[in-house]
């Protein structure tokens, strides 16, 4: 098979190299990072290339935007991407485009080489190939998407006000509402989040918490938000 390779590092990228040579496949190019990488798809037709998601010059979300890239340019294109951490977001957005097979692997998999190799075969063939730990921390998330997802559309509203660290009297003047209207909003969060009462008072701490990692902190207009229903 013809594989390309684009990984900073050159231990690895060297590494996976003499791995793939040694195991009878052609690395037609082993790039550094993203810079001529859509011109060696097109010159050297790779039948599989491997990329890391941080690549300079910034080492945030090269490899995979260049992955996404790929995929709008030449969907059937096999994929496989590496990553040294469970990155959420990327693995959500790469796995959510259309195109072809996909892998998405931690950097440690390599370290099995045999489990490694396998898994690009299987990529080659057509497969998804998902890190185990990818697909737990996306069902995770799936999890508390599906939590947040039970709530009305005023108490996302106080949820976000609650994350920004607004007291039960701020969040009645800014919405309109009785502070004991506010209150039973509150406790219905809670109890439709899954947070029982304690003595600590961290259910508003968790709840805030909550509204953070599925927005990532957003918080809908409160401006024109009329009436209490």
């Amino acid at each position: 098979m013809r594989i390309l390779i684009c990984e900073d590092s050159v231990l690895l990228r060297e590494g996976l190299v003499r791995l793939l040579e040694d195991a009878g496949h052609t690395v037609v190019a082993a790039l550094p990072d993203t810079e001529g990488l859509t011109a060696a798809v097109r010159n050297d037709a790779p039948e599989l290339c491997i990329l890391d998601v941080r690549l300079p010059p910034t080492f945030t979300d090269e490899g995979i935007r260049a992955a996404l890239e790929l995929r709008s340019t030449d969907p059937g294109l096999p994929l496989l991407v590496l990553s040294q951490y469970v990155e959420e977001r990327y693995a959500s957005d790469l796995i959510a485009a259309q195109g072809g097979p996909l892998g998405y692997l931690l950097k440690d998999r390599v370290a099995d080489v045999a489990e490694f190799l396998a898994s690009v075969q299987r990529i080659s063939e057509g497969a998804t190939v998902l890190d185990p730990e990818v697909v737990a921390q996306l069902l995770t998330r799936r999890n508390r998407d599906d939590r947040m997802m039970r709530l009305t559309e005023r108490e996302r509203t106080v949820l976000a006000l609650i994350a920004e660290g607004k007291s039960n009297q701020a969040i009645a003047g800014l919405l309109f509402l009785s502070e004991a209207s506010v209150e039973k909003h509150i406790t219905a969060i809670f109890q439709k989040l899954g947070f029982e009462p304690d003595e600590s008072g961290n259910r508003r701490v968790l709840a805030a918490l909550a509204h953070i990692e599925n927005t990532g902190g957003t918080t809908p207009p409160t401006g024109q938000t009329g009436a209490a229903r």
